[in-house]
């Protein structure tokens, strides 16, 4: 059945909503295709991701601007600010070229390890969110670049789908002596660089299928729901989890991943 723009409207809300929300995006996507018969190639999940992105900058124009201004000043903590952004994505960068086909031919295609990513996923979040530790830095602006190269490897282990990006990114961030609110606001800056180079490289890839398989209406229909609806989560999730923390999102994936695996077991 030809369901015209309502997949790729749901699929672009649905990314929207959960790009920078730590309960995997990819994954949320991956399990609609499956279970609701939303289906897309691969490369059309990586691609309505920019959409989130250019929320991010919508919602930090301000501050994009003053580091760039900063930075052609030659002012030595925007450079730093931006070569740590830079180390946190080499990670995630490296391994996603090398590991491309098997992730999207391999885990891409395994419902059951998406399920289970989830629910570990969501253990770990309530645990590490429940912890009693003691912050060292809470502002993005002065991590040491060793914190940010830590938190880069947490961001490799999301290539996996199901970990979540942002969610192992927080993870990490916590462990090693960020606050929950800073830890959230980074991810938002080293998305740019990966998501971006991500989308560049996965168009590179399958430019003839999008352009000339029909993919680039769905893409751009996917793109727009998911900038708009990403721009609101982006508003609204720092304030959230100052006040609330992350085990909301840990139970929210426990769910989600059990629900799946109680369908894979029953269907």
């Amino acid at each position: 059945m030809d369901q015209g723009i309502f997949v790729p409207l749901v699929l672009g809300i649905l990314e929207g909503l959960t790009e920078f929300l730590p309960v995997s995006s990819t994954g949320h996507l991956l399990l609609a295709g499956y279970y609701f018969d939303m289906k897309q190639p691969a490369t059309f999940i990586v691609l309505i991701q920019l959409g989130a992105i250019l929320a991010i900058v919508t919602i930090y124009f301000s501050k994009l601007l003053s580091l760039l201004m900063a930075a052609l000043r030659g002012e030595k903590g925007a450079w730093l600010f931006a070569l740590n952004v830079f180390l946190a994505s080499i990670p995630a960068a490296m391994v996603g070229v090398l590991a491309y086909d098997f992730i999207q031919g391999v885990l891409y295609e395994s419902v059951f390890t998406i399920s289970i990513m989830l629910i570990v996923g969501g253990v770990i979040l309530i645990v590490v969110d429940r912890l009693p530790l003691k912050p060292k830095y809470n502002d993005i602006y002065t991590y040491p670049w060793h914190l940010c190269l830590i938190i880069g490897i947490f961001q490799m282990l999301a290539l996996v789908p199901g970990v979540s990006r942002s969610g192992a990114t927080i993870v990490g961030a916590l462990l090693f002596g960020t606050d929950k609110r800073s830890a959230a606001e980074f991810t938002f800056f080293i998305a740019l660089p990966i998501m971006t180079g991500a989308f560049v490289f996965d168009f590179y890839k399958n430019k003839d299928l999008i352009i000339n398989g029909g993919l680039g209406v769905d893409i751009a229909i996917g793109f727009a729901a998911a900038f708009i609806v990403g721009a609101l989560v982006v508003r609204y999730l720092l304030d959230f989890v100052s006040k609330h923390g992350f085990s909301f999102f840990g139970w929210w994936r426990i769910a989600v991943g059990s629900a799946s695996l109680l369908a894979l077991w029953y269907f």
